[in-house]
């Protein structure tokens, strides 16, 4: 089942997405915290706006170097231990919204990534029971603030600034994340074709290290970590993001405007 979050031009509205990623069946309320119930309404998706399917009301826990050959390009290794990072949720931006590169930063990246969205507060789940606090899965892009990253030391202030944690273009309830490709394009020329049998961690063992440090609530997001690839971006430039078997969503990126 593909869940998103959309509008016409009125308030925010949930619907499902037919297979095909063509047309929309309006929902009502939030399908994390409600049944699912049909409104009746329909629309294309080409005609309404696609939001961020999930804004956490809670946080982003995102994953670093869980790709070896990402890893290896950053100069680094992957952990023993998953590190993790926080990103707020002030930093989430929907499909075609655009990336603002504030003019702190001169070297910004892009992060293709396949994204958890957690269904069920929950603590310290076991790794082998994790499915059963999954909502779903969607598509993220990384934005990463280069240059703050290395002389931050930390990374709050490089990953977690206003619109850079894209997400969307919707929420896929059921899917096998064994062997996924994970794909980034700017302007079209791919930059990233990694898969997910390429993590270190599985997502398992990400929810697991997850939920021993902090509770998870229901739509807080998980960052799995991006393949090799990455590279920067300029104003002007469009990157596309894609995750089989969820969808594609690309983001303008922009600079702000002194």
């Amino acid at each position: 089942m593909r869940i998103c979050r959309f509008t016409t031009g009125d308030d925010p509205e949930f619907g499902l997405v037919d297979g095909e990623g063509r047309r929309i069946v309006s929902i009502t309320g939030d399908p994390l915290y409600t049944k699912i119930e049909l409104t009746g309404q329909t629309h294309n998706v080409d005609e309404v706006r696609l939001l961020a399917p999930v804004i956490p009301r809670s946080k982003i826990v995102a994953v670093q170097k869980n790709y070896a050959d990402h890893a290896k390009e950053m100069g680094g290794s992957v952990a023993e231990v998953p590190g993790m990072f926080f990103i707020p949720n002030t930093a989430v931006v929907g499909p075609d919204d655009p990336v603002v590169m504030p003019a702190l930063t001169s070297e910004v990246s892009y992060e293709a990534e396949l994204a958890v969205v957690i269904g069920r507060m929950c603590k310290d789940v076991r790794a082998e029971d994790a499915a059963s606090v999954i909502f779903g899965y969607t598509v993220a892009n990384d934005v990463t603030a280069r240059d703050l990253q290395r002389g931050d030391g930390q990374w709050s202030r490089a990953k977690g600034m206003d619109t850079f944690c894209p997400l969307g273009p919707w929420i896929e309830t059921d899917l096998d994340i064994t062997d996924l490709r994970v794909i980034s394009r700017v302007d079209g020329e791919v930059r990233q074709d990694g898969s997910t049998a390429d993590m270190v961690h599985g997502v398992g063992r990400i929810i697991e290290v997850a939920s021993q440090a902090f509770t998870l609530l229901p739509g807080d997001v998980l960052l799995t970590g991006t393949p090799a690839g990455v590279g920067l971006v300029e104003p002007g430039q469009r990157v596309e993001v894609e995750v089989e078997g969820i969808g594609a969503m690309s983001n303008p990126f922009v600079r702000a405007e002194p």
